[in-house]
């Protein structure tokens, strides 16, 4: 049992599906057709991004759910903020009955859109019982 609201979650292969409160129904939403050119690119990079630190129950019969979330150090000034929003993820995952298992994190060195390092960290979380 979980205590995660009824909502539209990814049920773990990127299908937004919804979550009774109970149990993954079969109701799903498709995706929207990518916007084509290098602005299509970009918002399919930054919702890709995005989308990993969603919260989301896990499938039926699972313990764990596994959540990534794409980190930028800013290219100016400083405060990146990056322990904020991991604080954030962490949270809001909790909020569902979850607890944080592991954390690992890895950097690319690579300056990306905009310019700043990448920082990829990914995190399983155990379902509480």
């Amino acid at each position: 049992m979980t205590d995660a609201q009824a909502g539209w979650y990814d049920d773990g292969t990127g299908t937004m599906r919804w979550w009774d409160g109970q149990a993954w129904t079969d109701q799903i939403q498709p995706p929207p057709p990518p916007e084509p050119g290098i602005g299509g690119m970009i918002a399919r990079a930054q919702a890709d991004a995005v989308s990993g630190a969603q919260p989301r129950p896990a499938a039926t019969g699972a313990s764990y759910v596994v959540l990534q979330v794409v980190l930028k150090e800013k290219f100016f000034g400083s405060g990146s903020g990056n322990l904020t929003e991991l604080e954030g993820v962490i949270n809001r995952q909790a909020a569902l009955g979850y607890r944080l298992h592991t954390i690992s994190t890895s950097a690319s060195g690579s300056t990306g859109f905009g310019g700043g390092d990448r920082i990829q960290a990914t995190m399983v979380f155990e379902r509480l019982t």
